[in-house]
């Protein structure tokens, strides 16, 4: 098995995780368990029906297309 030969410097870690987080800050699916509703959100937040039973993900954990 061929060994990894490559690696990210501190500077391009320190960046690739700042933009992970600037996206997870901006970019959450939200699914109401109560009415199934889903919108995107800035963060978790209350359905429009009024329940705070939500589930959400970071929109980056799903591929594009």
């Amino acid at each position: 098995m061929a060994e990894d030969t490559f690696y990210l410097s501190e500077d391009d870690r320190r960046a690739w995780r700042s933009r992970l987080a600037e996206a997870s800050r901006n970019n959450v699916l939200c699914h109401c368990r109560q009415c199934d509703r889903e919108w995107v959100a800035s963060g978790p937040e209350a359905c429009t029906c009024g329940s705070r039973h939500i589930e959400w993900l970071n929109c980056w954990q799903f591929p594009d297309g």
